[in-house]
């Protein structure tokens, strides 16, 4: 059982206690205003949660790093209070109570559930925008890496958001590389759905790291690297479908001579063709963009316009005699992209084949 609810935007917690006789029970605390909708709160039901969170260390910080009994230490992490409000406070109050110390030494436990429980409680704090550079400085970048390639799968799950909320500080991002992320992101986004939370984060994470050439090396280097991004591309979520076109257009955009023929021998196209009909308005930009330069001969980027595959097509649809032009050409878009996934069929098959 987790410390809390691992969705970044969730107001509630879910805590387990442990009970020798009873066993484990688990209970739910709702945010504060779902409790205000079912009861108004007195001035004693005030004071009392205050007192609460208020005087004391939490439990998270009285048990020592060096504790031999690995049942408290499951207990403390996750009889935690609810740190996962709308508001920074409590998150705030426990990384200056300390609690960061311990929590970088649970990261390294052999215990891969204690290690799980600590990974969830730094996502958690890693969401404070005032906890992000203490987190930062305080060395859990090359743990939480180090999560992600040793954890269990939750744990993956949590460093991987937990290293995404620590990428907005843009320093962290040599960081990150330095540790070398890239084989464990792709082998998690490999191992997951397309269209999961992780495979959002992972690829907004990838997206951001691509700006460096020394990520551009090792995703290429990698084998599947691209292939998984163009999956995401395809198959993913609308978010994570922004961020695997960002990715590739961050690649193209870096050295097109270079990467172009590498994206389009992953079979890139369809996604980027259903993108410019399907996606966000972010999403069809950079697809319309990154389509032109994976063109023979690409527009200047000056003469660029975000509507440049549309008019292509519109051009073609108006030497058509007959009404109803706009629905010809969006006729022809929509053959375009069948023809293309069936062609990108074909080129995965015979990639199976020689596997």
């Amino acid at each position: 059982m987790a410390l809390a609810d691992r969705e970044l935007g969730s107001n509630s917690i879910a805590i387990t206690h442990s009970d020798p006789v009873a066993g484990r029970s688990t209970r739910r605390l709702d945010p504060p205003e779902s409790a205000a909708r079912a009861r108004p709160e007195t001035d004693a039901d005030r004071s009392s949660r205050v007192a609460a969170v208020g005087h004391g260390d939490p439990p998270l910080l009285r048990v020592s790093p060096a504790s031999s009994a690995a049942g408290p230490v499951h207990v403390a992490l996750r009889s935690a209070p609810p740190v996962n409000r709308p508001r920074d406070w409590n998150k705030t109050k426990i990384v200056d109570a300390g609690a960061l110390e311990p929590l970088l030494g649970y990261l390294q436990s052999s215990d891969l559930n204690l290690q799980e429980y600590a990974t969830a409680a730094v996502l958690t704090l890693s969401a404070s925008s005032t906890n992000k550079p203490i987190i930062s400085s305080s060395g859990a970048i090359p743990l939480l890496v180090k999560v992600l390639k040793e954890g269990n799968p939750q744990a993956k799950n949590d460093a991987v958001m937990a290293l995404y909320n620590l990428s907005t500080i843009t320093d962290n991002l040599q960081a990150i590389l330095a540790v070398q992320p890239i084989p464990p992101l792709i082998e998690l986004l490999k191992g997951g759905k397309r269209s999961s939370k992780t495979a959002d984060k992972c690829c907004a994470l990838l997206e951001s790291l691509l700006a460096f050439d020394q990520c551009r090396v090792a995703l290429t280097s990698e084998e599947g690297g691209v292939l998984t991004i163009v999956e995401v591309l395809e198959e993913g979520s609308l978010q994570g479908r922004e961020h695997a076109v960002g990715a590739l257009l961050t690649m193209c955009e870096s050295d097109r001579s270079k990467y172009r023929d590498l994206i389009l021998n992953e079979g890139a196209i369809p996604g980027l063709l259903e993108l410019t009909v399907h996606g966000t308005p972010k999403s069809r930009m950079k697809a319309h963009v990154l389509l032109d330069l994976l063109r023979n001969s690409p527009y200047s980027r000056s003469k660029l316009q975000p509507d440049t595959l549309e008019n292509i097509v519109t051009n073609i649809a108006s030497q058509i005699d007959g009404e109803d032009r706009g629905g010809k050409a969006k006729k022809m878009l929509a053959e375009m992209v069948k023809v293309s996934m069936e062609q990108s069929l074909r080129h995965l098959q015979r990639r199976a084949s020689f596997a």
